[in-house]
């Protein structure tokens, strides 16, 4: 019988999330061995894991990190709130948020090892979602913001200006933050979308028995309330709507917009 005591089960228990049959089980497929039996265990966890890789997992935690001129978002995505908001979930999410903007997106992954011990503690289908970073150049500003929610984030932004103020771009990363722009500009908008919206407001238009001479002018109007649903500088600006948000910018210009949301 492999050489191992109840305090070496309870301590194997207590590091891998394991429970009392299976942390003695692999004490004594290893030989009471406490690193390889951790191991053993890790690994069985993780083909239980995978067996949970189906599960819808739109739950998760975003986390935003920034440090002289540059921003990450990192979105750690699992299946239920109430791992999202856990202490390890959010404090590993955050980890690998300022990981990012010290090394890059790629340094996100280096924490395969930490999400896959997450799985097997938790229970859950745990992965990497979304990761976001932004460097400001010469002469740019940059800030950001990050919505929280029951004591997790679940709305990242970052905005870089050419011109402006931190304080502005915080402004404007509020602002997108809680109407979810998709665009910055009208133009990028996509041209078919914007085709075929006109087309469906100019029919709406006309089957409300509109004058013909006023149709287009309608169907422009109408046409705007659509871009400003969707156009950051078309938005009236969340702290008072009378100003839109190209005109609390003037002629600062927005470089870049960034947003990751939970389940989004």
């Amino acid at each position: 019988m492999a050489d191992f005591t109840a305090k070496d089960v309870q301590a194997l228990r207590q590091s891998t999330g394991a429970g009392m049959m299976d942390a003695k089980k692999a004490l004594t497929e290893n030989g009471g061995d406490a690193d390889a039996a951790a191991k053993w265990l890790r690994e069985k966890g993780l083909a239980k894991a995978a067996g949970r890789s189906d599960r819808d997992n739109s739950q998760g935690t975003v986390a935003v990190s920034q440090s002289e001129g540059t921003a990450a978002i990192v979105e750690l995505k699992c299946e239920t709130d109430f791992v999202a908001k856990s202490d390890q979930f959010t404090s590993l999410v955050q980890e690998m948020a300022a990981l990012v903007v010290a090394e890059g997106e790629d340094a996100a992954s280096t924490k395969s090892s930490a999400i896959d011990d997450l799985k097997l503690v938790l229970k859950e289908n745990i992965e990497l979602g979304q990761v976001v970073r932004v460097e400001a150049s010469d002469g740019q500003v940059i800030d950001s913001y990050v919505h929280r929610q029951d004591g997790r984030g679940v709305n990242g932004v970052i905005v870089v200006l050419d011109g402006g103020t931190p304080e502005l771009a915080h402004d404007v990363a509020v602002h997108v933050a809680f109407t979810k722009p998709t665009a910055v500009r009208r133009d990028e908008v996509d041209e078919a979308l914007v085709a075929e919206e006109r087309a469906t407001l100019e029919s709406m238009t006309r089957a409300e028995g509109k004058p013909e001479q006023a149709i287009d002018k309608i169907v422009e109007g109408r046409l705007g309330a659509w871009f400003k649903e969707r156009v950051l500088l078309d938005q009236g600006f969340v702290k008072d709507e009378k100003t839109t948000v190209a005109a609390l910018l003037g002629d600062t210009e927005v470089v870049r917009v960034a947003q990751v949301v939970v389940g989004g």
